[in-house]
């Protein structure tokens, strides 16, 4: 499987604009420049993005080991803070609020570190990651 998606970026890096589209369309010349990135202008980022695909990854991944143990979850909210400095992606802190019947506070940290360790993204990721969540039964 190979998954797609287009950049284009005109003008220098500061003063310059990009937009970015993906193969399903979900992002359509999507608006990036240095404002998104460094500042609080609309549209986009990459890091943005990294934050967006590693809290999807994880949910997923979490939910596949919960079904594997017999749990369906009725909610997993994740959130990933993503801390970019210096130039460098430092970290993504996952938080996670979960709403999963008839399952102990033990093994769900199990089965949340495995999604932490083990989602395709934060094994691509080369930065430190953490994960804290609150867990409603």
């Amino acid at each position: 499987m190979i998954r797609k998606a287009t950049a284009v970026w005109n003008g220098t890096g500061k003063e310059g604009k990009g937009h970015l589209t993906t193969a399903s369309n979900v992002l359509n010349k999507t608006q990036y420049s240095f404002n998104t990135r460094f500042e609080d202008g609309v549209g986009t980022n990459p890091e943005e993005l990294i934050a967006a695909a590693h809290a999807g990854c994880f949910a997923m991944k979490l939910s596949f080991n919960l079904s594997a143990e017999g749990l369906s979850p009725e909610e997993l909210d994740v959130t990933s803070n993503i801390t970019f400095e210096e130039g460098t992606l430092k970290k993504s802190h996952l938080v996670l609020k979960a709403k999963v019947a008839g399952v102990s506070e033990e093994k769900f940290a199990e089965l949340v570190k495995d999604a932490e360790l083990n989602c395709p993204i934060s094994q691509a990721l080369n930065m430190e990651i953490s994960v804290e969540y609150t867990l409603n039964s």
